[in-house]
């Protein structure tokens, strides 16, 4: 894990998160430092040590400078900011990050969500707001930025604080249907359907396909490795991988059929948009988006009722390794 110092945002190597640090959450631009651009400015900057007059961060980009500042006047050494802290051109890096960022954001003991979009005199309650409409709430990865850390903090475009998700959890399940309780760690992750926890994601976006998968896999406690080229490959994964980890139905219950009150007759009829698809699994988080409140059943109730019905029919059960 790769973490730049606040006071000279010089990119350090650990093997393990240290005790305390800050994270940065937002929404990329065009112009983001990456890894390679910051060792550079490093390399201008020479091996010269800290009150020599050459500070790295001076030349940083706007936005790693101000979080630098930012973070380091909150009393925070270090600092994870993902444009410029994974190692992009290594793919066994890059997994490792995707496959480590939900821990290292819940690990991070705060979270600045910065909003561009928004300015320092809003006020989010407001029914127009512009943190309402904010950017940032239709990305796929800031999904996971919600709802892993401890502390979110949300910063304006201007670097002024807005309030955070303790302040605001009513507000925040309003924007993006989180579960407050979720939000403030009151009720588990694990507890909430799979199928609501898809719902969640219905409505972001990613740049890449593949990240609207990826950028899950926290939420669902999954590992699994990175194919960027494998296109929707990547979400029928992720549900193999769910189905290995959880007995949830709900998993299955997708689609616009969906809807309470849906006659029978109704259900015998596919959809135009779903002939030509095949299988138990969705294409996309977007396929969630009409799903009801549901509740898996049980796994016991789930293996009397099967071992009923096929006794019933003068067959053995499988027996359960």
């Amino acid at each position: 894990m790769w973490l730049l110092s606040t006071n000279r945002a010089e990119l350090v190597h650990f093997n393990e998160p240290p005790p305390k640090y800050a994270i940065l959450s937002h929404v990329w631009g065009k112009d983001e430092q990456s890894f390679q651009n910051l060792q550079a400015l490093l390399a201008v900057c020479g091996a010269d040590q800290e009150g020599s007059g050459k500070n790295p961060r001076s030349l940083a980009s706007a936005k790693v400078r101000a979080c630098c500042m930012y973070a380091e006047a909150d009393g925070y050494d270090w600092l994870w900011e993902d444009t410029c802290c994974i190692d992009k051109t290594s793919s066994a890096e890059l997994s490792e990050a995707i496959n480590s960022m939900y821990t290292w954001y819940s690990s991070a003991s705060v979270c600045y969500a910065y909003l561009a979009d928004v300015p320092g005199d809003d006020d989010p309650a407001a029914p127009d707001s512009a943190f309402r409409r904010s950017a940032w709430f239709g990305r796929s990865w800031t999904l996971q930025e919600l709802i892993a850390p401890q502390d979110v903090v949300f910063l304006s475009k201007d670097w002024q604080a807005l309030g955070s998700k303790y302040l605001w959890p009513g507000l925040l399940e309003e924007i993006t249907g989180v579960d407050a309780d979720v939000l403030t760690f009151l009720r588990p992750l694990s507890s909430i359907p799979v199928s609501t926890r898809m719902r969640w994601a219905s409505g972001r976006q990613a740049t890449r396909i593949e990240d609207e998968a990826y950028s899950l896999m926290g939420i669902f406690q999954i590992h699994m490795p990175t194919i960027y080229g494998e296109g929707r490959r990547a979400f029928r994964r992720l549900q193999e991988e769910i189905m290995r980890q959880t007995p949830d139905q709900t998993l299955f219950l997708w689609g616009g059929l969906l809807r309470p009150g849906v006659c029978h007759e109704c259900l015998m009829q596919v959809p135009s948009h779903l002939t030509d698809h095949q299988g138990l699994l969705a294409d996309a988080p977007s396929d969630f988006a009409n799903v009801p409140d549901l509740v898996p059943i049980p796994y016991e109730h789930m293996s009397r009722a099967f071992s009923s019905f096929i006794n019933k029919l003068g067959l053995q059960p499988p027996v359960r390794c």
